[in-house]
Formats: structure tokens, sequence, C-alpha cells
């Protein structure tokens, strides 16, 4: 029945993968070679930069279907999904993270060039897609040119600078609602934004030699106000708050059969979890000067009750714990053309960040200043070759007991241009990730403190290809990635006490996608990413001293849109296998892989007036989207469908 469905849908309506969609009245547009400002700091053409990229447009993220950036970005290839809730819920006070190449905690999140995360979190799922005008995606290191985080890669999103005037209102299966504002008055954007989720029964399964513990979702309740003024072309300023309640119980399965209090069918906790988070930014850029102010803080707030711990003992608490974690900075950079041959690139950073925890067992508050100043040379040796070099420096100070850090890194990059639009390219750039203060201190009663952790260094290598003809775009790369000290969460099953460790980690492979434009209204796109991601811990505290493989080695991408008259269509898809759960102290095993699909179909019936459908899960498969020891499963099959209205 799925197969006639999508087979009718693909028939009779249009499609959109990979490609640019237009609107029916509108001339069709290739733009498979965009500008990209992310990879060097100034815009440049992406098939001349030295980096694998990939970059959605405004166009592509509405035909995926997703309501926020956190589900807009699961089927990039290179990136291994994981998600707590659905929707792309949060859990407690993790965040969903972007796993770029198997680097679980390397990941920087820009809005506008500007980093958001705080304390090696974001909170993804509070931008919806309608604001964004494309998000640029660089894989490999980027921690010269944007400083701590940025291991495995950067992701910048960049707002749009006109809203449509619009209202839309969605609802479907699951108790979705999805309620959504636009609006645009010369200089000013403001947009507004609700999204709700009733319960789902059993989206976790935590499995212990006693019996599993189940994980029920109680619901959220999402909503996101954006502000944004723009006094020219140069200078803008932006403001985004996110609230977002969701709850969660554990109980004990039917199978459970331990020897402790808690029998079978029992309550081991309920909570709720409220993350009320801000981003707020201040933007100058004139192409020679650029300024960034910025101010991010996020409040996760608990509330909520236990009665047995992960061992059925009876251990009845009140668990009321409020958060306050808050980063505020500036970035200035200057550019040069100093001539037609080369160009220059000074700038300096500098962040404060603050972390305070107050629960019923628990207080701690920290804070320390980064620092940094980078710089990058473009020289152009001749029409056909480039080199590009970069160096940065970074040091911290008014850390708790002198725990400070500086750190060196440097990266060369070289391009050859086959022809003017075919080009081989060679990279090779250290990075680094400053512990965060939960890392070091211990931010909850089951985290032991690790002041001793050291920042964690690597180095990213990378040789590429890239190429636009005749409505493809080819993009190829073999990499490898090694990082020492990788800074990671070990758990002690007989505690069930957390505790950071640095390792290491390791990841060799190759990446091939193509994007294809074709005359006849189809658009494709299609990846493959072959890689064998390994950590390994080292020391007289681990049982975990040689190389155990994490994530998944193997995965294919692939979407086709359509687009004829009114209508479009989307169908996508990621196929992740060859996988293994690693948790921190056990080997790692076999995991069944995942298949995530999703199907997003438009009428337009006027300039006015827009019906959408879209599918999450089309094959209803029960796919394990986590990859430690804790099982998270994809949301069942889903829809939404929206009516939207432009003024």
């Amino acid at each position: 029945m799925v197969k006639v469905v999508l087979m009718g849908l693909l028939t009779s309506t249009n499609v959109i993968w990979g490609g640019t969609l237009v609107h029916a009245e509108e001339p069709q547009k290739f733009l498979l070679d965009e500008m990209i400002v992310t990879a060097t700091r100034y815009e440049k053409a992406d098939v001349d930069v030295p980096a694998s990229t990939t970059i959605l447009t405004a166009e592509e993220l509405k035909n995926t279907g997703a309501e926020n950036i956190q589900m807009a970005l699961q089927k990039v290839s290179g990136i291994s999904y994981t998600t707590y809730g659905p929707g792309g819920n949060p859990y407690s006070t993790m965040s969903n993270p972007i796993i770029i190449r198997g680097v679980s905690n390397g990941t920087l999140i820009l809005v506008n060039g500007t980093p958001i995360n705080m304390s090696g979190k974001y909170y993804l799922d509070s931008i919806p897609v309608e604001n964004v005008e494309r998000v640029e995606i660089i894989k490999g290191g980027g921690a010269v040119l944007y400083g701590s985080e940025a291991m495995g890669g950067v992701v910048n999103i960049i707002m749009k600078r006109k809203f449509e005037n619009a209202i839309s209102a969605g609802v479907g299966n699951y108790g979705q609602q999805s309620y959504k504002a636009t609006f645009n008055a010369g200089k000013l954007n403001v947009g507004y934004n609700k999204e709700k989720w009733d319960k789902l029964d059993k989206i976790q399964t935590n499995k212990d030699p006693a019996g599993d513990r189940d994980c029920t979702f109680n619901g959220s309740d999402k909503d996101s106000i954006f502000l944004e003024y723009n006094f020219n072309d140069k200078l803008q300023i932006l403001y985004n708050y996110m609230e977002n309640e969701n709850g969660y119980q554990n109980w004990f399965g039917n199978n459970w059969k331990g020897t402790t209090a808690a029998k079978a069918g029992d309550l081991q906790n309920d909570k709720t979890y409220t993350n009320k988070y801000h981003i707020a930014q201040i933007n100058y850029d004139d192409k020679n000067w650029k300024a960034n102010f910025y101010y991010n803080q996020n409040e996760p707030i608990t509330r909520g009750f236990t009665n047995f711990d992960s061992k059925g003992s009876i251990s009845k608490s009140i668990d009321e714990t409020d958060q306050k974690d808050r980063t505020y900075g500036l970035d200035l950079q200057k550019n040069w053309q100093l001539n037609d041959k080369s160009k220059a690139v000074l700038g300096f950073n500098y962040k404060n960040e603050y972390f305070k925890q107050a629960s019923t067992t628990k207080y701690m508050q920290q804070e320390r200043k980064v620092f940094g100043v980078y710089g990058q040379w473009e020289q152009n040796i001749n029409a056909k070759n480039v080199v590009i070099l970069s160096a940065r420096e970074t040091w911290t100070a008014g850390a708790e007991k002198d725990a400070n850090y500086n750190n060196f890194s440097a990266s060369g990059q070289f391009v050859h241009k086959l022809n003017e639009k075919d080009n081989l390219y060679l990279s090779i750039g250290q990075s680094f990730i400053l512990p965060t203060f939960n890392q070091m201190y211990g931010s909850t009663y089951n985290l032991q403190p690790a002041p001793e952790l050291k920042p964690q260094t690597g180095v990213n290598y990378e040789i590429g290809w890239k190429k636009v003809t005749g409505g493809h775009s080819w993009k190829a790369a073999v990499y490898h990635i090694d990082i020492k000290d990788n800074i990671s969460a070990t758990w002690n099953s007989e505690t069930g006490i957390s505790k950071y460790k640095n390792e290491d980690f390791k990841n060799t492979g190759v990446e091939l996608t193509c994007d294809i434009n074709s005359k006849n209204g189809w658009s494709y796109n299609w990846g493959i990413n072959y890689g064998d991601p390994k950590v390994k811990a080292e020391g007289n505290n681990t049982t975990k001293n040689y190389w155990d493989r994490k994530y998944g080695r193997l995965q294919f991408t692939g979407g086709i849109t359509y687009q004829k008259d009114k209508w479009s269509t989307s169908l996508r898809g990621t196929y992740l296998t060859e996988r293994v759960g690693t948790p921190s102290a056990k080997h790692s095993w076999k995991i069944k892989p995942y298949f995530l699909t999703s199907l997003s179909t438009t009428y337009k019936m006027d300039k006015n007036n827009e019906i959408s459908l879209n599918i999450d899960n089309i094959l209803d498969r029960k796919d394990i989207l986590s990859h430690t020891g804790t099982d998270y499963y994809a949301t069942p099959i889903n829809f939404l469908l929206s009516y939207k209205y432009k003024f």
C-alpha cells in the first residue's frame, strides 16, 4: 500500500530533493555552484572551496517537510542522526547532537556566522525552517577560523533578510499541531511558531540483565519567537526566543525480574523538562569589516520525582533543578584584497562563558573567559593553483583553580584548477575542543567531577575533487581524522555515576555526492559515505584500552524531485548500516541499520493559498536512532497536514 501511494504521488505531482524548486510561474533556475561564506569567512564559489560542503537552500529546507532545522539535517551525507524525542525534542538537559563523520562532540553551530553552542549544546529545534535562507555545512575541522568545538565540522544557519507575509496551521497524528506566522514590515521581520506533540509510548529502552526499563514521552509544547531588524544591507539586529516543555516517564518493563523492591510495570520516575532559550545578535558586514556581538542563554528547568534507582532499589526523591547556561562575546574581522592574487583575513574573538546549577542536592557556579586571535592568507600562485594558510591562538582566563588552557592551531589548503569549474584540493587542519564546565566539575548528582580533563586536540586530513558541469555537481573526498584526548563520558553500572575522561578517536573514510538538475522538471541527489570511526581509552581507570568501533560505517543518502504546474513533491531518505551501539564501559555490539524516510507534497492553489502534506518515517520502521547503550526509537509513521495563506 505504501508503494502504491508513493508511486501515485511521484507520477501525479512533483518531487524535490537536492534541486532548487521554484514556483510554477517562475522560470526554472539551476544553482549548483552557489557562493559560500562559512569555509573561508568570505564569499567564495562552492566549487573553489577546499573542503567538503553541503548547501541547503530555503526551498530545499522547505521541501524536507521538517518543522525545524534539527529535523531538516537528518538526511545529509556524512551526518549520523540521533534524536531523543519526536520532532527533534531534547531529553533532560541533553540536546540532540549533529554528528559529522563520527566526531560526537565536534560540531560548531553558527547563526549568521556567530556561535550558539553553550557547554557543547545547542537546540536546533528552536529554529523554524521558514525563517532560514540557507544552511551551509562544512565537514572537517574548522577550529582554526572559528575556535573550539569545530573539530568535526561547522553548520552555519543563515537567516532570511525578508520574511514573507503568511500564516499557516497544521494538524497530524500523535496530537501534532503546528501554527506559524511570519510578517515583514519593511526593515522589520517578525516570526512566531508553535509546535505540539501528545503522548508516545516506549520511545526509549534501557537494557539491563534484570530486564528492560522503558520510557514514555508525555508530550511537548514549544513556542518560538523571532525578531529581526535590518537597518540597511550592512547592519542587523536579531533575537530568537524558544520555550519548550516536554515530559518523560521511565517504567520497569514487563520482563523486569530484579530482586530489589521494584516490580514489572512500576514507575521509576516522572519528570518535566523546560528549556527557555535566547539568541541575540548585532551583526555588521561591509565586506571589508565584520563585527558580531552576541548573547546566548539557556535555562533548563527540571521538575519531578523518582521512586527507584536504575537497579530497582527504593530511592524516593523530589527533583527541582534550575540551571543557567550563558555565553556572550564578540567577533571582529578585517578582510584585505591586497591585489588580484592575494587576500588576507585577521580577526579577534572574545567569549565569556557562565554556568550555574541549583538543585535539591547540589549547587555549582563557574565562569571563564576565552580569547582568540586568528588570521588567514590566500595566495593565487598562478591561474591554476591557490594556497590558503590559516592560524589561530586561543587562551582562557578566570577559570576556577586556574584550570586555564591555551592552544595554537594551524591549517593549510591547496586548490588545483583543472578547468573553470573542475578542481582538486588538499586540506590539512588542526582542531581543538575545550572541556566544558559540566564535564570538569560535574553538573548533576550522577556526574563525577573531572578537573583533570585536557583539551581535545586533533588533525583533519582531506583530499577532494569538485566539478560542476551540465546540470551535475560532483563532490568526492577521502578523509582521515585523528583526535587525541577525545572527551567522552563513562558510566559505572554499579554506582550509576558517570565521569568524563579523555580517549582517542580516529576515522578514515571516503565520500561521494552528486546533485543533478534536469531541464525536464526532475532533480535528484545521492551520496555515499564509508568510514570506520573508532575510539580508544588508555590508563588504569578504564576497561576499554583497545580500539572499539563507533556509529556506522556505510551510509547512503538520496532524494528525487519533480516540479510541475502547481504541485511539488519531495521524497528523500538516508540508510546507515554496519552500525554498532557503543556504551561507555562495554564493548560495542551490532545494531540494525536505520532507514529514515520522508515525503513532502505541496499544492499551490493560487499565489496566496497552498496545502502541504508531510509524512515522516513512511516505511513505519522502528529504527534505533541512538548509538550508545540506550535505545531511542524513531517515531512511528506520522503526518502533518497544513494550510498556508500568503498576504
